[in-house]
């Protein structure tokens, strides 16, 4: 077997860089030299390669789809989406009744009938909400509700004076989209939103805060929730929107001063002001299904403005977006049936065993944690569930209505199917079999609530997992990726659900001291780091902790996992490289990835994830086996102190 057959391919590196320098650069410095990013793309690397890969297959599955209902109402959406002259000669009209709705619009109580009824079928809202398992009682569905009402990133995007330049430019941008859309007054319209978006972006909790799974329960009855925004006639809200009474019964406000802030505005109802609010979000949220010069206006601010993106994505790639959203399973079921053969399901099923042992013996190995949090720990440990691949049951899709020549119409009615589907959980034992992902999606998560980790078929391909790859790519690859969706289950936030998936407290206090001490040394680290695409920014470690924790036990633990594969023999040296090399080589191309500066600074103030390089060079800086593999010295950049290096896992 080559190298190359093994999964690795060194047509990447930077072979003048240095392993011991910088790792990351040594493997990826060449394509980082030469990579165009597409210019419909915010960012390029392993991961956009993948999901290209599959928006091709997805486009190639639906445009073949025949004989089935599914296939009808696959076909239906995608054509109502391809007939771009259709489109074009409806203009604006699919939303003018709308519009003209909105200015009827006096007082609160005719907004709530309007919002209500406009949210029913896609209308982004005042405030966000979903139907998901209680955190403190998972067989029971439960509502959520949470801050919203904002057109901008964030919360810190209103007052950071960082983002002056997107503010000036989103004033602009919503004065230009008032005028397609035939709106008077567009400037004036334009400072009157951002200043209302600005008041209630005022009462938004901000990132770091949000992540705190504690603070975010705040679980409130029918009395309580009215209370807490009495402006705001409940009742009305529900029926006209066509909501279920008992869904108010019991609910989950994560961030009640959110509704106590969103409530004095609402008590000094401004109907001009509100009214312009409502107009934006109709013609915001409708753009990308509306004529053309709206979509591009749209883009031009949140595509290119917002993530330094220079073109829009081609009508089909849009197609197949849509497509995903609205019947992602009847995809899937053909997707794994041409791509994910049930040998690849076997492989990956054993490689995660070997996963959750190397978890069960870094857990009883740990010194810093007491005896008895290490039997609640392990207890979490066989509670996990692994769903590989793709479900075991199918979304029955029958109920939905499509129709090839109404774009907006089918958009709407696939928001309506889905929420009616949500809002039908109430009441409801959870659904322990459900996905929440698509098979096509590349991408993985774990879900603390059901305990379980979800890895879709879309991602357990080459470069991340290959089925005649060696084991050493795979394990250092989509194993440290597995690796890191086990560890949420302990990071600083999953750590705080048991094996049921319910919000509790199972560890003492001084583990959970050992363990925050920890995680303030990986802050620390991050807090000093500044991306190339960006040098003019910081990391957020705190924002970041989570998966930086995912990350550093990922890897970990999968190179235990690892050598747990190798049964006691020696691994086997291919062309000249060890297994050991192999792993982390595997593991630098995984994070192999360039973005965009604007989006790099979205991502800084926004995502939770840090930048791809310092998810390879810094996690493998505190662990010593590279150290050992590569023979890192202290003269050497990738050196970090033996001290100062963090073991969690």
């Amino acid at each position: 077997m080559s190298i190359e057959v093994a999964g690795l391919h060194f047509d990447g590196a930077d072979l003048a860089v240095r392993p011991q320098d910088d790792f990351y650069r040594h493997f990826n410095g060449s394509w980082l030299r030469n990579v165009e990013i597409p210019s419909d793309r915010s960012s390029d690397g392993a991961f956009v390669q993948l999901r290209i890969q599959s928006e091709q297959r997805v486009r190639e599955i639906v445009e073949g789809a025949t004989g089935s209902d599914e296939a009808k109402k696959l076909r239906d959406i995608y054509a109502s989406f391809m007939d771009a002259d259709a489109v074009e000669a409806k203009g604006i009209s699919p939303i003018a009744d709308d519009l003209t709705r909105v200015d009827s619009i006096e007082n609160l109580a005719q907004f709530t009938e309007v919002l209500a009824d406009l949210e029913a079928h896609g209308l982004q809202g005042i405030f966000g909400s979903f139907i998901y398992a209680d955190m403190k009682d998972a067989s029971t569905n439960i509502m959520y509700v949470q801050q919203g009402g904002i057109s901008l990133p964030d919360e810190a995007y209103y007052r950071d004076e960082k983002h002056s330049d997107i503010r000036t430019a989103f004033l602009a941008h919503v004065e230009k989209m008032f005028t397609l859309a035939g709106v008077n007054n567009g400037a004036e319209c334009a400072k009157d939103l951002l200043a209302l978006e600005t008041a209630i972006a005022a009462h938004h909790w901000d990132k770091v805060k949000n992540r705190d799974a504690n603070l975010t329960y705040n679980k409130l009855k029918r009395s309580e929730v009215k209370s807490l925004m009495a402006a705001l006639d409940w009742e009305q809200y529900l029926t006209i929107g066509q909501i279920p009474s008992q869904v108010l019964e019991t609910v989950i406000v994560r961030q009640p001063s959110f509704f106590q802030g969103l409530n004095s505005i609402l008590e000094n109802f401004d109907a001009s002001l509100w009214r312009t609010w409502l107009k934006w979000h109709l013609i915001s949220g409708g753009a990308p299904y509306l004529s053309e010069d709206l979509v591009n206006e749209n883009f031009a601010f949140y595509g290119t403005a917002i993530s330094g993106t220079p073109d829009l994505r081609q009508r089909w790639k849009r197609a197949v977006g849509l497509i995903e959203g609205s019947l992602g399973e009847a995809v899937g079921k053909v997707y794994v049936e041409q791509y994910f053969p049930p040998a690849a399901k076997a492989r990956m099923e054993k490689l995660v065993e070997n996963l959750i042992q190397a978890y069960r013996v870094s857990i009883s190995e740990l010194e810093w944690m007491s005896p008895e949090t290490k039997v609640k720990a392990l207890e979490k440990l066989s509670k996990f569930r692994s769903k590989i691949g793709y479900p075991d049951k199918w979304r029955d899709y029958s109920a939905l209505e499509t129709t090839p020549d109404d774009l907006y119409g089918n958009v709407g009615r696939v928001i309506k199917f889905q929420r009616d589907f949500e809002i039908s959980k109430i009441g409801k034992p959870v659904d322990r079999d459900e996905w929440g992902i698509t098979p096509q999606t590349v991408n993985a998560f774990y879900n603390p609530i059901m305990n379980e980790i979800i890895f879709p078929a879309g991602i357990l391909q080459p470069p991340f997992f290959g089925l005649m790859h060696d084991d050493a790519v795979n394990y250092g690859s989509i194993g440290g990726i597995i690796g890191h969706e086990i560890g949420h289950g302990f990071d600083d936030q999953g750590s705080k659900y048991d094996g049921d998936g319910s919000l509790n407290n199972w560890w003492s206090d001084n583990d959970r001291e050992a363990f925050e001490n920890r995680t303030k040394a990986l802050i620390a680290q991050f807090n000093v780091l500044s991306p190339a695409e960006a040098p003019d920014v910081h990391v957020n470690g705190a924002l970041t902790i989570g998966e930086n924790i995912g990350d550093l036990g990922g890897l970990m633990i999968a190179y235990k996992a690892y050598k747990i594969s190798l049964a006691g023999q020696p691994a086997p040296v291919i062309d000249g490289m060890s297994g050991d090399e192999r792993f982390f080589y595997s593991w630098a191309c995984t994070w192999r990835g360039t973005v965009r500066p604007e989006e790099m600074r979205r991502r800084i103030a926004t995502d939770p994830h840090s930048p791809a390089e310092f998810r390879c060079n810094q996690i493998l800086k505190n662990f010593t086996p590279f150290h050992e593999t590569f023979g890192v010295t202290p003269d050497d950049a990738m050196w970090l102190d033996e001290v100062s290096r963090v073991t969690i896992w």
